[in-house]
């Protein structure tokens, strides 16, 4: 077993064609060579060259439909689509408490979930990786799965990582920096392994199945126990040059100030993180009990004057953090995904009227805001379509591997 990290850059010129063919088939569910050449603004030989092979290889299957009844003659037309059953893709999230696990077939639907308990939140990188290992199992034993049909795994953690080369630089959830993974994916995980950072997952499946589906250029800024942000630009998913791009809960919002679980001070998620949050009402008389977000706002509810200023000010600090996206970027849609529970109206207000507040003012509409709370399993379930995207690139090439010999 290969632990494969494959972007799509590295496939030949009829490879690329090959993936483009397919992620045309993928786009539009079910479609003709015809369609594809049109679509693709391709010439009908090269499509279907690259079906063929796709063909061969399992990864599509065709579909005869008899002409409609307004048609009296011609023979059945041919049409294209994925078929699911090819192959299986496990999408994994680390989390402070469990590791969540969803399993789909290659065409993305859901085969099933599972939710497995952590008894640490921060452990070794071998530790880590055979809890993933099993959670794997688990979730393919409650769905009465063989491992072997999981053809690949793409695993989310938070922190600085390289998706491209599954080097982690810091993780919250990993006792050491600067691992690279790659070695330990291929000693204990039987299938190609793909390591991301988790809110670069979450765009990707707001991207595929949420609020960004159909556009090009969003934000999807996570908020749990510290602050992640994907960026999806011109329809593609932006890491930076290192792979730790996006890293909007360490941009510095105090000199000097608060420290942060990553070493630093002043970081954004060291006022508005989890974490952050229950160490700032800590001292006070009627939240000394606070052990979450809950605690907290149930504290506010009942009168705390200390929870109410902790929850004022961290909003109206995201709100500022987020003006600063737009100011920066100026996108289509931002999508502010919460792990907790819900706040209050108040406090999404304060948010809102801060960015309102600190926006640049131009005679245009500010860029449409989602405020959702985050499914657990959106994380997995976007971890799975990443998985899916790259396994295909690695059967593609296999494919151009086997037709070269």
């Amino acid at each position: 077993m290969t632990s494969d990290f494959a972007p799509a850059g590295t496939l030949d010129a009829r490879d690329a064609t090959r993936l483009r063919v397919l992620q045309c088939i993928r786009s539009a569910g079910t479609i003709s060579r015809t369609d594809i050449a049109r679509a693709l603004d391709s010439s009908p030989a090269t499509v279907t060259s690259a079906c063929g092979a796709l063909l061969d290889a399992g990864l599509i299957r065709e579909e005869r439909r008899m002409p409609s009844e307004n048609v009296q003659r011609g023979r059945p037309r041919v049409m294209l689509q994925i078929n699911g059953e090819a192959f299986a893709v496990a999408g994994l999230k680390v989390a402070r408490e469990a590791i969540v696990v969803m399993i789909v077939d290659f065409r993305g639907d859901e085969i099933g979930s599972f939710v497995s308990p952590l008894e640490a939140s921060c452990m070794d990188p071998d530790g880590l990786v055979q809890e993933v290992r099993r959670a794997l199992d688990a979730a393919c034993a409650r769905h009465g799965l063989d491992t072997a049909r999981i053809a690949g795994l793409s695993l989310g953690i938070p922190g600085f990582v390289n998706g491209e080369t599954g080097f982690m630089h810091w993780s919250s959830s990993v006792t050491e920096r600067n691992v690279d993974f790659a070695p330990l994916f291929r000693k204990h995980l039987p299938c190609p392994t793909f390591l991301d950072n988790d809110a670069n997952l979450v765009a990707k499946a707001e991207h595929l199945f949420g609020a960004g589906r159909g556009l090009s250029n969003f934000l999807v800024v996570t908020l749990e126990h510290g602050v992640g942000m994907g960026i999806i630009l011109n329809g593609e998913l932006y890491r930076g040059e290192r792979g730790c791009g996006a890293e909007l809960g360490h941009m510095k919002v105090q000199f000097g100030g608060a420290l942060c679980q990553c070493g630093q001070r002043g970081c954004l998620e060291a006022y508005v993180g989890d974490y952050a949050l229950v160490r700032d009402t800590s001292t006070g008389q009627q939240s000394d009990a606070a052990k979450s977000i809950q605690d907290i706002l149930h504290a506010a509810r009942n009168g705390d004057r200390l929870a109410r200023e902790v929850l004022d000010r961290a909003s109206q600090i995201l709100g500022v953090a987020l003006a600063n996206l737009v100011n920066l970027f100026d996108p289509e849609h931002i999508v502010l995904a919460r792990s907790r529970p819900p706040f209050d109206h108040p406090y999404t207000e304060a948010m809102l009227t801060s960015l309102r507040r600190n926006t640049v003012q131009v005679d245009a509409p500010l860029p449409e805001i989602t405020v959702r709370n985050l499914d657990e399993m959106m994380w997995a379930k976007g971890a799975a379509a990443l998985g899916i995207e790259m396994v295909t690139i690695l059967k593609i090439r296999e494919r151009g591997t086997q037709d070269a010999a």
